[in-house]
This record gives C-alpha cells, sequence and structure tokens, in this order.
C-alpha cells in the first residue's frame, strides 16, 4: 500500500501578537511589544502550503485555537460576561490577558509526537498531544490540540489520540519539535530519535549545565510516549541536547538538527557528545535497516557558527522529499540574507554529495519574528492510503481550497495588531466568527468550547 507523508500546517491565528512571551526563544523575546500583521502572517504560512503542494507533497491544515482563551480566563476567577472578563483581566491582570491571546498554537510541530502505523506494535497510527508545560501560554493548548486531532483522526480503528503526558512542569513534552523519524522511505519501518534536555526524576545519566536558559524536555516525557506509541527497543533513540546549545537559543532540537528519510543535518554542537551520538545514531540506524545508508550531514561551528544557525533558523527548514533520492530544503528567507547559511546551503545544494538538491526560501518574516520558522509550523503525519481515506477530505489543501482560505483570511483578518487591541470585545467576536466559519471550510464540525 502507497505511504505519505503528510504536512498539517498549522494556521496563523487573528491574535498572532509579539509580547515576548518565550524565555528562551531569542527571536520572541527579542521582538515583544512590537505591532503584528495576522493578516500578512496568515498569507505567508498559506504561500508555503500552496508551494508543497504544488511540489506534489500532501498538504494538510490544522485550524487556529480560540484567542483570547476566554476558557482559561473564567478558570482563573474571572467572571460575568464576555466583556466584564476582558475588561477585568485587562485592568487587573493584562499580563494574563496577554498570554491567554497568544497565537502560539500556530506552530504545531509542538502540537503533537507521531508513530505512523508501520512502526507501532497495534499496527495503528499513534498521536500524543504535547503537554507543554514550560511556558503557561502554551500549557493552556492541550485540550484545544486533543479536540482539533480528535476531529480528524476520527477512526478509533486506525488512530489513537492519547492524554498528553502527565507529572507537572519538570515532565514537560514539547512534541514533534524534539522529535525525528528516520527510514529509507516513509512506508519502511523507522527509527524514532527522541531528544530531551533534563531528566524529570533526577537521573544520574542526564548531566544538567544550563546556566541560562531551562531545559523544555523530559527525557523520561520522551520515554513515555514512546511506550505509549507501541514503539520497541529496535526502533527508539535517545539522546541529550547540547546545555549550551540550550543557553544559546535553541530551545528545541529542530533549531539545531533536521532529519528526513535516511538524511540527518545537523551542527556539531547539537548534541552532548555530538560525535558519539550521531555515530551511534548511525550504527542503530544501519543495523535496523540492513544495505541502507544514513547520510549524516554535520555542520561546523567555523562554517556556520551557533549565533548563526538559531539567528537564520536554518535546521528549522522543512527537509522534504520530492522524487525518489531528491530532497527539497524548505528555509526561511533569513537563511539566504545570513551569508555564512547562505554559502553553506549553496555548497550543499551544488555538491551533488547527498540527496539534497533543492532549496527554496520563503519569506515567514511575521512566524520568524516570534521564533517559529517553516519547521515549527508544520506537524509530519505519515500516512498510507486507507488512512489518508480516513480524514475529512476539507483538510487538505487543494487550489480550491487554497483560494478559499485566501479570501478568508482576506476578509476576515485584520491588518495590524496591537497589545491593547486583545482587550477589545469586538476582536473576540471576530476571532469567533472568524473560526465558525473556518470549522465549516474544513468540514471538522464542532470542536471550539464556544461552539457548544
Amino acid at each position: 500500500m502507497k505511504t505519505h507523508e503528510v504536512n498539517f500546517d498549522g494556521l496563523v491565528g487573528p491574535t498572532h501578537n509579539y509580547a515576548g512571551l518565550s524565555l528562551g526563544n531569542v527571536a520572541s523575546m527579542t521582538h515583544g511589544g512590537a505591532v503584528s500583521h495576522p493578516r500578512e502572517a496568515a498569507l505567508q504560512g498559506l504561500a508555503k502550503m500552496k508551494f508543497l503542494a504544488d511540489l506534489g507533497l500532501k498538504q494538510a491544515v490544522l485550524p487556529p485555537h480560540e484567542r483570547p482563551s476566554l476558557e482559561t480566563l473564567r478558570a482563573l476567577g474571572f467572571s460575568g460576561s464576555d466583556t466584564a472578563v476582558l475588561g477585568a483581566a485587562a485592568k487587573h491582570a493584562p499580563n494574563l490577558l496577554t498570554a491567554c491571546s497568544s497565537a502560539s498554537n500556530m506552530w504545531v510541530a509542538n502540537a503533537a509526537t507521531v508513530a505512523p502505523s508501520a512502526d507501532t506494535a497495534d499496527g495503528r497510527v499513534h498521536l500524543t498531544p504535547a503537554n507543554l508545560v514550560a511556558k503557561f501560554h502554551r500549557s493552556i493548548e492541550p485540550p484545544q490540540t486533543a479536540r482539533t486531532l480528535r476531529a480528524i483522526f476520527r477512526d478509533a480503528a486506525r488512530f489513537v489520540v492519547h492524554e498528553p503526558v502527565p507529572g507537572g512542569q519538570a515532565m514537560g513534552d514539547e512534541g514533534a519539535a524534539n522529535h525525528t523519524r528516520l527510514a529509507p522511505t516513509h512506508g519502511h519501518y523507522g527509527l524514532h530519535f527522541f531528544v530531551y534536555g533534563h531528566s524529570a526524576l533526577g537521573s544520574p545519566l542526564v548531566k544538567e549545565n544550563v546556566k541560562k536558559f531551562p531545559s523544555r524536555q523530559a527525557w523520561e516525557a520522551s520515554e513515555a510516549v514512546a511506550r505509549r506509541h507501541e514503539l520497541g527497543e529496535d526502533n527508539t533513540f535517545f539522546a541529550q541536547q547540547n546545555p549550551a546549545a540550550i543557553d544559546a537559543g535553541v530551545f528545541h532540537n529542530d533549531v539545531i538538527a533536521v532529519g528526513n528519510e535516511n538524511v540527518f543535518l545537523y551542527h556539531e554542537r547539537a548534541f552532548a557528545g555530538t560525535a558519539a551520538v550521531v555515530a551511534d545514531l548511525r550504527r542503530h540506524y544501519e543495523k535496523l535497516n540492513p544495505g541502507d545508508e544514513f547520510v549524516g550531514i554535520r555542520v561546523p561551528s567555523r562554517q556556520v557558527p551557533l549565533k548563526d544557525a538559531v539567528k537564520s533558523y536554518l535546521f528549522n527548514s522543512q527537509l522534504v522529499t520530492v522524487a525518489p533520492g531528491e530532497m527539497a530544503l524548505i528555509a526561511p528567507s533569513d537563511c539566504a540574507e545570513t551569508p555564512r547559511v547562505r554559502d553553506f546551503v549553496r555548497e550543499l545544494v551544488e555538491s551533488g554529495d547527498t540527496p539534497v538538491h533543492q532549496v527554496h526560501y520563503f519569506d515567514l518574516r511575521q512566524s520568524m519574528r516570534n521564533g517559529g520558522g517553516p519547521a515549527c509550523l508544520r506537524l509530519r503525519v505519515v500516512l498510507n492510503d486507507t488512512e489518508l481515506a480516513a480524514l475529512p477530505p476539507g483538510v487538505f489543501l487543494t487550489d480550491r481550497s487554497y483560494r478559499k482560505l485566501t479570501a478568508w483570511v482576506k476578509s476576515h483578518y485584520r491588518e495590524r495588531l496591537t497589545a491593547a487591541d486583545l482587550a477589545d470585545p469586538k476582536l473576540l467576536d471576530e476571532t469567533r466568527h472568524t473560526l465558525a466559519e473556518l470549522t465549516r471550510l474544513l468540514g471538522l464540525g464542532t470542536i471550539y468550547p464556544f461552539q457548544t
């Protein structure tokens, strides 16, 4: 049966704003307080989706969450009408209102970790929504993420959507941003590479030396996801992030490494003992896939300093298969504007030594200024033909749906947004009307609390 990798991209929400909420994310911290442009942000994301669909890849859409989250504000003690809740939060807890208005759910690489049916003991696709407990504004996302995923992956005979990993802040799980699947092709039995930054229970095997920014992913959480997904010892591999990289702004592994099929592109300072980690990863991969070559592409600091890697989001590019043995790098335009990164990418593509033969640069500045690049905006889900057919057809991007979604954004999204606008009851009404229309466009039914 034919197998496909589907890119589920997160649509940027109508409350896209720059609040500088993410400690450890250099771009987010740098642009806090700037005026945002939600319409431009959503159109930039849709343009990338359309390009990938035109390349022949399966492209789908995940809708944004309702923001401001009145559900959260009420749970935290604000009461009365919606207008009263917004007014009281703006007056007495403006930082809380800002956090409850974040559109960070657009970065769906953090929505969940996914294991395809080819890899799991029960032969079903498993999805575990990330708990995202490291940041308050993201920790409120899992309930809506689970509702959305269950509306899409609704066939229990083929899909399992788990609850998030429990355990509080120490047991942080950041989803696919710290997970990479490697295989000869998407349809082969795959190796799941989990990357963590700390131990929730103080394991002596995990050496934590961060000095500036805290780690977000727990080793125990990664192991819990692997167990839930019914993966085996033969097709799982775990490694620790380099604490110095975390302190440099590498808050997720997808800011310092990216893999696709048998290719793994990584910075030499990505892991605690990078050379040994990659050598072990290669042995594990080639033992699982005898006769298939593991293509490791090491990026040295002398060629791309860690600072440039974080600034440009080189490793947050999407690495996608466009034909058998041929891959393309879908990179942010910031890479083309960073000389050493641009030179490295040009040499990589022109060398012919790896399957990476193309690079395509995209303007995603609205997302990038908040710390999310091409890979942050998508969740990779490997599905066979039968599983693909079990999904609601409206979530897939076609020429027709692209035109509809583009018109929808232009009709409903504000051109600019400031922090003061978040307390405007009209923005909440606009957002709810916009999202209700979107669920009809995508064929998802009732998925938001305000619809019940």
